[in-house]
Order: C-alpha cells, then sequence, then structure tokens
C-alpha cells in the first residue's frame, strides 16, 4: 500500500511500507455522521492549475540546494522532479511541458502519463539518466545517496529542496523551485496566489466557541499491518491547527513523527474525530474496520464514527493545492460545504 506523495518523511518511520501513491481523487467530502461510513471525495478533479501564460525562464542560474550545494542550471528543457509535490509546483508554475519524468506519487492529470523514474524514493539513477534531463530536482529524502551521486556525477544538475513540514514552508519550496529553473517572477506570483486562497480557506473556520475539536492523525497500511499515530513532527499539525483544530499526537506530547498506535496513546489523546489518508481508510476496509483496531472504538471519534478523509497525494504535500486540502479539512470538521 503506498505511502503518501506529499509527506517526504515517511522514511524517517523505518518500516517496509511498500512503496508510494494510487491514483488520486480530489480532496472533498463532508464530516460523517453517527452510523455511517466516510464519504468519498470527489470535489474537484485531480488536476493542478498551472500559471498563464507560461514563464520563460531566464538562464543560466546558480542556486544553492538544502544539503548545502551549489547548483547551476543552464537550461530548463527536461526537467525531472523526484518527488510528486515537486513536480506539482513545476507544473504549476506552468513548466509542465518541460517535465519528462515522474515519482510515482505524481499521480495528477498533468503528469500522470509521464515514466516513473522513482518509487517509495528509492532513485534508478539509470532511467533518469536515459531521459537526458538537464535539472533533476530532489529532496532531502531522496535517495539511495549512490543514486543520487551517480546522476551528478554524469554532470547533471541536482538540486535539493528542504522537505515539506508545515504551512510555512509553502513559499519556500515554491521560491527555490522557481529560483532553480529561472522563474522568479512566475514563483512570486504563484505564492501570492497560494497565500490568498490560504486565507480565504482559513476564513471558512468557525470562530472559537471554547471547545477545538481534537483530531488524531492516524497512517494505516492495512495490508503491511502498518497502524501508527502522528506525532508533533508527522506534518500534519499546521494543517489541523490552521483548520481551527487540535492535533492530539502533539498535544498529547508525543515528539516523534510517528508511533505504533496503542489503546492507551488513544485514550490519552481523546479524539473528536480521526484523520486519515483515503488510501489507508480502505486499507482497513473503511470506517468498520478503522474500528476495529484496538482503541479506537473506545475514543468519542470512534464511536460517533467521526472520520476525516483527505487523499494521500495531497494532504501533507504543503504547495500550491494545500488550500485544496484546508477546505476539505474545514468542510469535514464543521460540516460546511466544500
Amino acid at each position: 500500500m503506498p505511502t503518501p506523495a506529499a509527506s517526504h518523511r515517511f522514511p524517517r518511520l523505518a518500516l517496509a511500507v511498500a512503496a508510494l501513491a494510487f491514483a488520486l481523487t480530489a480532496c472533498g467530502g463532508t464530516a460523517t455522521t453517527p452510523g455511517t461510513s466516510a464519504p468519498s471525495a470527489a470535489a474537484v478533479p485531480d488536476r493542478v492549475e498551472p500559471l498563464t501564460p507560461a514563464p520563460e525562464p531566464a538562464l543560466p542560474a546558480t542556486v544553492t540546494g538544502a544539503d548545502g550545494t551549489q547548483v547551476t542550471v543552464a537550461s530548463a528543457d527536461r526537467v525531472i522532479p523526484l518527488t510528486g509535490s515537486l513536480n506539482e509546483i513545476v507544473q504549476t508554475l506552468g513548466l509542465g511541458p518541460r517535465v519528462v519524468a515522474r515519482d510515482i506519487t505524481a499521480t495528477f492529470e498533468q503528469a500522470a502519463a509521464l515514466p516513473v523514474v522513482t518509487r517509495g524514493h528509492q532513485v534508478s539513477a539509470e532511467s533518469v539518466l536515459s531521459l537526458r534531463p538537464t535539472l533533476v530536482l530532489a529532496e532531502t529524502t531522496t535517495g539511495p545517496a549512490e543514486a543520487v551521486q551517480q546522476i551528478r556525477d554524469a554532470g547533471i544538475p541536482v538540486l535539493v529542496v528542504a522537505p515539506a513540514k508545515a504551512l510555512d514552508d509553502v513559499p519556500k519550496r515554491i521560491g527555490a523551485v522557481a529560483a532553480a529553473l529561472g522563474v522568479k517572477e512566475a514563483g512570486a506570483q504563484l505564492n501570492q496566489r497560494t497565500a490568498e486562497r490560504i486565507a480565504a480557506a482559513r476564513k471558512d473556520v468557525p470562530a472559537s466557541s471554547g471547545k477545538q475539536p481534537r483530531v488524531a492523525f492516524l497512517y494505516l497500511r492495512g495490508t503491511a499491518s502498518v497502524y501508527l499515530l502522528g506525532g508533533s513532527d508527522s506534518g500534519a499539525a499546521s494543517l489541523l491547527e490552521a483548520a481551527g483544530a487540535v492535533d492530539t499526537g502533539k498535544d498529547s506530547g508525543l515528539g516523534k513523527d510517528f508511533t505504533p498506535i496503542t489503546s492507551e496513546a488513544l485514550a490519552a489523546a481523546a479524539p473528536d474525530a480521526i484523520l486519515v489518508m483515503s488510501k489507508g481508510l480502505e486499507s482497513v476496509g473503511g470506517v468498520d474496520g478503522l474500528v476495529k483496531i484496538p482503541g479506537v472504538a473506545q475514543t468519542p471519534a470512534g464511536m460517533d464514527r467521526r472520520v476525516v478523509t483527505v487523499d494521500d497525494g495531497v494532504l501533507l504535500n504543503y504547495g500550491p493545492r494545500t488550500d485544496q486540502v484546508l477546505t476539505s479539512l474545514v468542510s469535514q470538521l464543521y460540516g460546511k460545504a466544500s
């Protein structure tokens, strides 16, 4: 069962979870009511919205990656982003026609037909080099290190971008990619558009009445028997807080990204709702299977069967479609139409 595209922090789990996200649907839906299953999400199509007109790269450009390596980019004619979230940024900047390959998690409409060169953060250097890229975009979690070095040794510029963890990372990542591609002005434009849309989504969060919904983020891969509770470093806290909710893992003092689910941990978290990725929920047999996981049925969320779902490929992306994630969370938590 796939790990989520946007997180790019799950390799730190050191678990043998099979690689990556299947085809995505939109992130939408409404809050589940007691006795029902989570709704299927179908609010918006699974595609990005590129800037128009497409910018023309001003190159060469010299930038420094998150790994400290200085990279000079002479051409953006053949770009290979090695994560789905980086692919989304390039495509949304309006440079989609220049992208020649994808990570398996980039399944949105504009990228779905591209050849796959990365699975589960495992790069095939031979596959990348066979496509004659002029720029490769990676993250600090991309590996193996030998494959990345092999690409560099072949003379290909490789820009390493820091993975996303919070809303504050959105403009940083867009700016880093735009600078490398020689389209800084387009990056500023996309950052402004993204910020405005995130701000608009946050306006739908109801004014606090004193009790914020407590939400536990569970990472589920039933086919691999992986059941984890998100902590302060899972990546979900920033989104939940922006949606006016409390991340129970962070609030309970779970300092790691994830910890195995236990009845004791869930009891201490006492969530009013449970946030899961749509494929993760599917992997355990839907809400009926979710409440059979030890401890879930005894939480307020489990007793009310209150489950919030967002698609694997966008939940933790922290990119141009983060406003859609927030809109979905607010809709499902507070019953607003998305």
